[in-house]
């Protein structure tokens, strides 16, 4: 009876842990060790059900609330809907890890904060730290992805000590801190322009220690006269407004023209000269006299001394302006004084057409006649008696190239009827292929065919010649002076009703149709049948 009271809670314990056994399917992660037992399965399961999701909610309180509130990756598309366990299940050891996922996949996006920039250079764990949670129950929390807040100050630090905007956004990027790419100095009280664009914001905007941290200063900089920053190199001899003088493009860029009014001296500035640098005239002291009467004084003569008399040169203004030399006042009435009167074409003709050649003006001795400044295509090709001197106005106007006036009956052959309606390039220029003209005005033959083709086929040559004005005339090519009475059949009778292609037929030679006038055979068989 001793011996099996004390087997009774020996087998009592081997049932139980052997019950315990076939109920668990195995030892519960490190995080959930402490509910090991059969008296907690009921901590997270519900009896004859698998895991309850409210449950681990309940437990998981500050997860659960980010869910209520609609926040982070447990409300994305991606998860919400599924059970806890289908990705976080557990019974696989002491050592298993229940939150896993692959850190080069993961979809960032769907916690409600998207890397962009340099953050996705980052490691999880650079910014997954409990020194960046704000909430002390999840600080306090070994190992979490809760808690970090989405404002750029909740992980980094104020560089600029409280004294910008919370809003680092406002000015920088996600990129890199610095520069901050999206500052706009123009929105700011002091736009930058001129060289000021171009000066390092840490000549303004000094870089000190303060509070034992680098801090730069943006706020509070003194910026309404330009001495508070610059050295007064005058020692407030013309004030303190230096803009009156100055401009912001660069200090040794005068801006005295709105301020010194130069017109109260001897020499007024007007056109190009208002442009002008004042260093360019004033080299030394801008009390020092400058002589300045004649252009020359300053200017170059570009025309090297062309218009020279008596040693010396008249004056640019006789001929330009202070608007400028690439104009000119020089008229037409002021050239027609000149030994070249501008008649036709010429009038529209450019300055420089003529005067400016190899990038350089000449107005001496550039020469009178046609040829001088026009090529003369005819050379070689015209007789010399025809344009002595190769004076080309014996031909042509100068309204127009094309304009030519020449009496033919100076030469062999006169231009009568349908040739007086000619182009002169109808006859002396030909066109033998298409890339080459060829010009002709000797050697002629006043035969109708050196100009004119053969259309019978020498059908009516004599001794090798065809005297087309036995037919023709030139008016027009219709052969009005042709009679057939002169011919060896003379048309009588009915012969005189046929049309001409009754009897005279097209034939063919050599590939070339024409028509037959001369006929062998004058027998009436030969047309009758």
């Amino acid at each position: 009876m001793k011996f099996k009271h004390v087997l009774f809670p020996f087998v009592a314990l081997f049932l139980s842990l052997q019950s315990f056994a076939q109920l668990s399917p195995g030892e519960l992660s490190k995080a959930h060790a402490h509910l090991e037992g059969i008296s907690n399965c009921t901590q997270c399961h519900i009896l004859g059900e698998k895991v309850s999701d409210t449950k681990c909610l309940d437990c998981h309180s500050l997860l659960n609330k980010r869910i209520e509130l609609g926040k982070g990756y447990h409300v994305s598309s991606e998860v919400k809907g599924k059970a806890c366990i289908e990705c976080h299940s557990d019974h696989h050891g002491l050592k298993f890890e229940m939150i896993r996922f692959d850190k080069k996949t993961f979809k960032h996006d769907l916690t409600g904060f998207p890397l962009t920039g340099a953050h996705q250079k980052n490691d999880c764990k650079a910014c997954h730290q409990t020194k960046y949670i704000s909430d002390k129950n999840i600080a306090k929390k070994e190992y979490t992805y809760l808690g970090l807040g989405t404002s750029c100050l909740s992980c980094h630090q104020d560089y600029h000590q409280e004294s910008l905007s919370s809003d680092c956004m406002a000015c920088h990027d996600m990129d890199q801190f610095a520069p901050a790419s999206k500052f706009q100095h123009s929105k700011t009280k002091f736009p930058l322009e001129g060289k000021h664009q171009k000066v390092d914001c840490d000549q303004c905007h000094k870089i000190e220690i303060v509070n034992g941290e680098r801090f730069q200063n943006f706020k509070g900089l003194e910026f309404k006269t330009c001495t508070a920053c610059h050295i007064d190199v005058h020692k407030n001899k013309f004030g303190n407004k230096c803009t009156e003088c100055h401009s912001v493009n660069s200090f040794r860029s005068l801006n005295a023209l709105n301020n010194f009014d130069h017109n109260r001296s001897n020499f007024k500035l007007e056109g190009k000269h208002k442009n002008v640098d004042c260093k360019t005239c004033h080299t030394g002291s801008y009390t020092k006299p400058i002589a300045h009467k004649r252009c020359s004084n300053c200017h170059q003569d570009i025309h090297e001394g062309q218009f020279r008399k008596n040693n010396q040169s008249p004056d640019c203004k006789l001929c330009h302006t202070v608007e400028g030399f690439a104009s000119s006042t020089f008229t037409i009435e002021d050239h027609n004084q000149s030994k070249f009167v501008l008649e036709g074409a010429h009038l529209a003709t450019a300055c420089f057409a003529c005067h400016q050649k190899d990038d350089k003006w000449r107005f001496k001795g550039i020469g009178e006649s046609c040829v001088d400044c026009h090529e003369n295509i005819h050379k070689g090709f015209l007789k010399e008696r025809f344009y002595p001197q190769e004076n080309c106005e014996n031909c042509h106007a100068v309204s127009s190239w094309s304009d030519v006036e020449f009496d033919h009956q100076r030469t062999a052959f006169k231009l009568l009827g349908a040739h007086s309606l000619q182009t002169c390039r109808a006859c002396h220029f030909r066109q033998d292929d298409p890339t080459h003209v060829k010009q002709q005005f000797t050697g002629f033959d006043n035969d109708c065919l050196s100009c004119h083709q053969d259309e019978h086929r020498k059908q009516f040559d004599i001794e090798g010649k065809t005297n087309c004005l036995k037919c023709h005339n030139f008016i027009n090519w219709q052969a009005s002076e042709f009679n057939h009475d002169n011919t060896q059949f003379k048309l009588e009778g009915e012969h005189l009703k046929q049309p001409c292609s009754a009897c005279h037929k097209e034939v063919e030679e050599n590939q070339i149709t024409y028509k037959q006038y001369k006929l062998k055979d004058f027998q009436c068989a030969t047309c009758h049948q």
